[in-house]
């Protein structure tokens, strides 16, 4: 593993704040329309990757020319969706880091299939998080610090069945060896206290989610 950071931007409603996440040396992998969304703002994708059945004929001609790599699929038959494989190149590339841009909203089990991706990374000991408008998405299997990003609320949802040995410091309601399971409602809406707060947990997988309305 190195120090290089991987940004990988899928097709999902473009914000112009996404900008703010890229920053100069990152390796810009496009997801089908997200190869497109990167040209359009002047942007070179390293790699454009997908079967490209979301954009015109014509856009398809114009990633080609303006993309450093191409790695296309065919729209049936493939196992994974371009997010997963756009994914898969950048573990490849064994970062230290990967920023998820455009892969939220729209179809629910595209959006829950990429939050699961998180998983994926943790095994792989990289840093993953995704990043939307109002959502500022991580999963932690041990400690996470959590940092003021402008965002309202903290949010914990169980990714395994059981959560158990959540230490919240630094919150405005703290938790002390608390257990939370999939299906309650108990760790939705915190907020924090002061410039950054901590969350432990012993054992499962926990997402932490920064969010604003």
């Amino acid at each position: 593993m190195n120090d290089k950071r991987v940004v990988i931007v899928s097709g999902g409603a473009w914000t112009d704040d996404y900008l703010n996440h890229i920053r100069p040396g990152d390796l810009l992998i496009g997801a089908d329309r997200g190869a497109l969304l990167l040209i359009e703002r002047g942007l070179r994708p390293d790699i454009a990757v997908g079967d490209f059945d979301s954009v015109s004929g014509e856009d398809v001609k114009r990633i080609r020319a303006s993309s450093g790599r191409i790695d296309s699929c065919d729209p049936v038959d493939k196992n994974y969706t371009d997010t997963e494989l756009a994914f898969e190149l950048a573990l490849d590339e064994r970062p230290s880091e990967i920023v998820m841009l455009g892969v939220t909203g729209g179809r629910m089990d595209h959006t829950l299939a990429n939050v699961q991706l998180l998983i994926r990374a943790l095994r792989h000991q990289v840093v993953c998080t995704i990043r939307d408008r109002n959502n500022y998405i991580r999963l932690t299997g041990s400690h996470l610090v959590v940092e003021e990003r402008g965002f309202t609320y903290v949010s914990l949802i169980p990714a395994t069945m059981e959560v158990s040995g959540v230490t919240l410091e630094g919150f405005e309601y703290p938790l002390q060896n608390a257990t939370l399971r999939q299906g309650q409602s108990l760790s939705v809406s915190n907020k924090l206290a002061g410039p950054t707060g901590t969350v432990t947990i012993e054992s499962g997988l926990l997402l932490v989610i920064q969010s604003r309305d």
